[in-house]
C-alpha cells in the first residue's frame, strides 16, 4: 500500500543485515538522530507529524517495524522473544546507517521496544521517550506493580484476545464507520479522545490496513487455558510478544549502564493504555463484560501505568532520571492530538539532554 507522506519526509527502501522494509526520514542527513518506532497496528507514517517538526539540525528516522506496513512479510515476529525482534531491527537500522547513538523514542508497543533496547543495548541511547508506552511487565494477566502473574500461564494475554470483528474488518480493507468495531471507527473512540479527528486520519487509516494479517503477525495464534478468560498466549506476532509471559527482565533495565534521561508523555484520557484499558480482560471482567470473571484478587485490571511509574522509580534510584508528563484532552497518541504540547515538553528533552 503505497500511503502519501507528508511534505518534508523522504521514504526509502533499506535493507538491513536483518530485514527489508520501508524508512521515513526528515531533516539533514548529517543531523542529530532520532530514531521513533510505532505502535501496534499502525506504521512509521504516524510519526510523520512530529517528524516534520523537529528543531533544526536534527533527523528524524522511523521504519515501519517487522509485521507492519512496507516491512518484509516473510520476517515474522518470534513472540517468544519478547519485543527481542524489533529491537535488534532497530539496532540494525542504526548500523547500517552508521550511527552510534540516538534519541530513541517509542509510542504504545514502540514503548515495549524501547524498554528492551534500554536492556539489551543501553549504549545506543542519547535519549529515550516512551508515550503512553505499554507497561515493561507486557499487556494483560499481571495484579499488581511488581508485574505479579495472574495464572502460571499468562492466560488473559496474547493474541487470542483480539477482538475477530476487528480483524476481520482490517484484512479486508474496510474504511468505513458502519460498525463500531471498524478499523476508522477504533482510531476514533480508542486511539483519540473524542471528538477529535486526526487531521491525516485517511492516511493513518491506510497505515492502520497496511497491519501484516495471520496467525504469525495480527492476531497472532493462541493456546487455550483451564484459567480465565481461557486463552494464553502463542508464539507468533507482535500481540503475543506483548504478553507477560515473555516480557523484558525488568531488573535488567534498572541495572542497565549508562543510564540516559527518560521523558514518559502520556495523554491523560488513553483508554489504550492506563490502569483500566479498554482491553484488559481485568477490567473487562469486573465490568461484567467477559462473563465468569473470578473476582479482584486472581484478576484484577492491570495496573499499567502504576507498573511503569513503579520501573522508571527504580531506574531513577539506580542512577538514571525520568519525568513524567501528562497531556491534558489526550488519549493514546498525544503527539498527534495535542502536537503543540507534545513537541514542548519532547523537544526540551532532546535539545537537553544529550547530542
Amino acid at each position: 500500500m503505497n500511503i502519501p507522506t507528508m511534505e518534508g519526509i523522504t521514504a526509502k527502501t533499506i535493507t538491513t543485515s536483518r530485514i527489508t522494509t520501508r524508512v521515513l526520514f526528515s531533516g539533514p542527513e548529517d543531523g542529530i538522530p532520532v530514531l521513533f518506532l510505532h505502535g501496534n497496528v499502525s506504521s512509521a507514517t504516524w510519526w510523520e507529524e512530529t517528524m516534520v517538526a523537529l528543531p533544526a539540525g536534527y533527523r528524524g528516522i522511523a521504519p515501519d517495524q517487522r509485521g507492519f506496513g512496507e516491512a518484509d512479510p516473510e520476517k515474522k515476529i518470534d513472540a517468544t522473544n519478547g519485543m527481542g525482534d524489533l529491537a535488534d531491527d532497530a539496532i540494525a537500522l542504526l548500523d547500517f546507517l552508521g550511527i552510534e547513538k540516538a534519541h530513541i523514542v517509542g509510542n504504545s508497543l514502540g514503548g515495549m521496544v524501547v524498554w528492551r533496547m534500554m536492556a539489551d543495548y543501553p549504549e545506543r541511547f542519547l535519549t529515550a521517550t516512551l508515550v503512553d508506552t505499554g507497561s515493561p511487565y507486557g499487556f494483560g494477566g499481571t495484579k499488581d506493580v511488581e508485574g505479579t502473574p495472574c495464572f502460571p500461564d499468562f492466560a488473559g494475554s496474547g493474541g487470542g484476545l483480539s477482538n475477530p470483528e476487528l480483524i476481520k474488518r482490517m484484512k479486508e480493507g474496510d474504511r468505513s464507520m458502519e460498525s463500531p468495531f471498524s478499523p476508522r471507527a477504533a482510531i476514533r473512540t480508542l486511539l483519540v479522545k473524542p471528538p477529535f479527528i486526526p487531521p491525516r486520519e485517511e492516511e493513518l487509516l491506510s497505515a492502520l490496513l497496511s497491519t501484516h494479517i495471520g496467525e504469525q503477525d495480527v492476531p497472532g495464534d493462541s493456546v487455550t487455558s483451564p484459567n480465565w478468560p481461557f486463552v494464553a498466549p502463542g508464539k507468533w506476532g507482535a500481540t503475543n510478544a506483548t504478553s507477560p509471559k515473555y516480557a523484558v527482565n525488568v531488573e535488567k533495565i534498572i541495572a542497565a549502564e549508562p543510564k540516559v534521561h527518560v521523558l514518559w508523555a502520556r495523554g491523560a484520557d488513553d483508554l489504550v493504555v492506563s490502569d483500566s484499558a479498554a482491553s484488559d480482560p481485568g477490567f473487562l471482567g469486573k465490568s461484567g463484560l467477559i462473563p465468569g470473571w473470578p473476582g479482584e484478587e486472581v484478576f484484577p485490571p492491570q495496573p499499567m501505568v502504576g507498573q511503569t511509574r513503579a520501573v522508571l522509580e527504580k531506574y531513577a534510584a539506580a542512577g538514571g532520571s525520568y519525568q513524567e508528563v501528562v497531556i491534558a484532552d489526550a488519549g493514546h497518541l498525544p503527539f498527534i492530538e495535542k502536537p503543540e504540547e507534545f513537541n514542548r515538553v519532547f523537544h526540551a528533552h532532546i535539545m537537553q539532554r544529550g547530542r
